[in-house]
């Protein structure tokens, strides 16, 4: 059996920063669209490309992505991963157009669909079995606080020091993750025996989901305008390419035997759901406290914090749990729940800071133990030879998630009176929630946290050498 040594856990750190980064790049840029739209001549149609960019080829490149890693070497692919997503952060720095920014952060998005299924890889193959759940409690409390602490950062370092350090701030930090990757996880990682790829079927996963997700986005903004039901049917026309080339291919990118690898299904579906629920409920809080309760951005972001703290406390603790997934996924999806039956309650007037603080605490923490035990399920199971491309889907169907959450609340939310709104935005959160927790009692999950080893492309349970 493998023993946890330093190198383990520098890898780690250096795969934790690297996946906070990248979620973080996702949020941090909407509380500065105001400011980047001012500076660089924005139209204001066009200023949401600046967000839908990075996510349209996140979500789209992830599953090949992952698939690339198992065929290249995950350590090798985190690092050009790594290098691209840094490089970009400096062109989205330095833009000098709208169509700069918008093309940097395209090649944004593709560094950070190469750079997260492969960091997720690299972690299962260094961290021996039995620290691998409290690893998987560190990466979970990346992931999610850097989602969440988007809100936060993005108001406070435009405030302070302009929208261009918003990207700027990410070229130390990758050049810094760079120079530690080189030296603790030298090599290429874990590769499959050399065999092609599946382009064509990678071909019609990649265009199905990045039209999906433009689609959604298009209708969350404009549900009556036809380009979202015409994206949304391309989608599904790709998607059924996507089947009937699989089913032909000797050697499919999504194999078979990982959508029958006990956990899988249910991992994606809850990972969804985590997003689906939590996403449009954060943006609602946001709408809320800026155009009803009036508070500034700066303040408004103060109240975030609980809710990034909540998200790595919740994270970190079902990281340390010894129990079955399924009832943290439940304990999870609960108080997601319960966090939003509190937001339900918001007065029109005043600052119910106590109500408020109180639900984030609640959803914050839902979601860090919720998302632990998604990952541990997606993934524990999963053999050597399918880890990149598991968490490339996990990380895809996450995206989706945020992207078909949004796109059911957002249009209620602005369809009627401001409270009636939120409240109906904050009841479709609460639906998902509610879905998610549906999900996870229905599916089959063997995985414990911690206690199932992946088992190697042999067969053979990992560290049993």
């Amino acid at each position: 059996m493998r023993r946890l040594t330093g190198n383990s856990w520098l890898s780690l750190t250096v795969v934790c920063v690297a996946q906070f980064v990248v979620v973080l790049d996702a949020t941090i840029v909407t509380t500065a669209l105001p400011a980047i739209g001012r500076d660089l001549g924005f139209a204001p149609a066009a200023l949401t490309w600046v967000v839908t960019a990075y996510t349209i080829v996140l979500a789209g490149l992830l599953i090949l992505g992952g698939r690339i890693a198992d065929l290249a070497g995950s350590r090798r692919l985190f690092r050009i991963g790594l290098f691209v997503f840094t490089t970009a952060s400096l062109g989205c720095a330095l833009a000098w157009s709208p169509g700069a920014l918008i093309g940097a952060r395209l090649v944004q998005g593709a560094g950070a669909a190469l750079l997260s299924p492969a960091a997720l890889a690299v972690l299962t193959e260094l961290m021996p079995p039995q620290s691998r759940r409290k690893a998987l409690g560190w990466w979970t409390a990346a992931a999610a606080g850097g989602g969440a602490s988007g809100w936060l950062l993005g108001g406070v370092v435009t405030e302070l020091a302009g929208w261009r350090w918003v990207f700027a701030v990410n070229v130390p930090i990758g050049v810094a993750g760079l120079l530690a990757a080189f030296a603790v996880m030298p090599g290429r990682g874990a590769v499959l025996a050399r065999r092609p790829l599946d382009v064509p079927g990678a071909a019609a996963a990649t265009t199905g989901i990045a039209v999906l997700t433009l689609a959604l986005a298009q209708l969350a903004a404009a549900p009556a305008h036809w380009s979202g039901w015409t994206l949304l049917t391309a989608s599904l026309i790709a998607f059924t390419w996507f089947v009937r080339v699989e089913r032909r291919a000797a050697r499919p990118l999504i194999p078979g035997r990982l959508i029958r690898t006990p956990g899988v299904v249910v991992g994606n579906v809850t990972a969804a759901a985590l997003t689906g629920s939590t996403s449009p409920a954060t943006i609602t809080v946001t709408l809320y406290v800026q155009q009803t309760l009036h508070l500034s951005p700066a303040r408004a972001a103060l109240l975030y914090p609980a809710f990034n703290l909540a998200v790595i406390g919740g994270s970190l603790l079902s990281g340390r749990a010894a129990d079955a997934v399924r009832p943290l996924l439940l304990a999870g999806f609960g108080g997601i729940v319960g966090g939003i039956v509190l937001l339900l309650a918001l007065p029109a007037d005043g600052v119910p800071v106590a109500l408020l603080l109180s639900a984030f605490v609640a959803m914050g923490t839902g979601l860090g133990v919720a998302s632990v035990a998604s990952t541990t399920a997606g993934t524990a199971a999963v053999p050597e030879a399918d880890r990149g491309v598991a968490a490339g889907l996990l990380n895809s169907t996450a995206q989706l998630g945020t992207a078909l959450g949004l796109a059911v609340a957002t249009p209620l939310v602005a369809s009627t009176a401001p409270m009636t709104g939120y409240r109906l935005g904050f009841a479709v959160a609460g639906l998902v929630a509610l879905a998610g927790a549906v999900g996870a009692c229905s599916g089959q999950v063997r995985a414990r946290l911690g206690l199932l080893p992946a088992r190697s492309a042999t067969g053979q349970p990992e560290g049993s050498e």
